[in-house]
């Protein structure tokens, strides 16, 4: 099976308010990116967006080593999501549902990285997901 990088951000500013998500897939020397925004959003429905972008722009079942700053994001799907399957979907249960649809097919590793700490792709999402929460 195929291992790929996904790299993803979301930003609202306020919060809630205008929003915009950012993906960034990588596989050997090659590369993907994708960005859009919404009117009205928060910071929570665009880190989320951008796992949902991101993990349905990979066309055949792959390892995806899911990169994100958001313990929202990571944790949920190391730890929360398979309870919230069974027990009834809480707060952005359309998204979390259509995750964890995603990883079905995929085999999603998150990892957490340090917002604003130099890490290259975090850095490049971020500044996509910023520009496109102005669109």
């Amino acid at each position: 099976m195929k291992e790929i990088e996904l790299f993803t951000d979301g930003s609202c500013r306020p919060n809630p308010g205008p929003g915009g998500w950012a993906y960034i897939l990588k596989y050997g020397d090659v590369e993907k990116e994708d960005y859009g925004g919404e009117q009205e959003s928060t910071n929570n429905r665009m880190e989320l967006t951008a796992v949902i972008r991101g993990l349905s722009a990979v066309k055949q079942p792959c390892i995806v080593h899911l990169y994100s700053d958001s313990e929202y994001v990571v944790e949920g799907i190391k730890r929360w999501m398979h309870n919230w399957a069974l027990n009834g979907w809480k707060k952005n249960g359309d998204l979390w549902k259509e995750i964890y649809k995603l990883c079905k097919i995929h085999d999603v590793r998150p990892v957490w990285v340090q917002s604003h700490n130099g890490h290259i792709y975090n850095e490049r999402c971020d500044r996509l997901a910023k520009a496109a929460t102005w669109t």
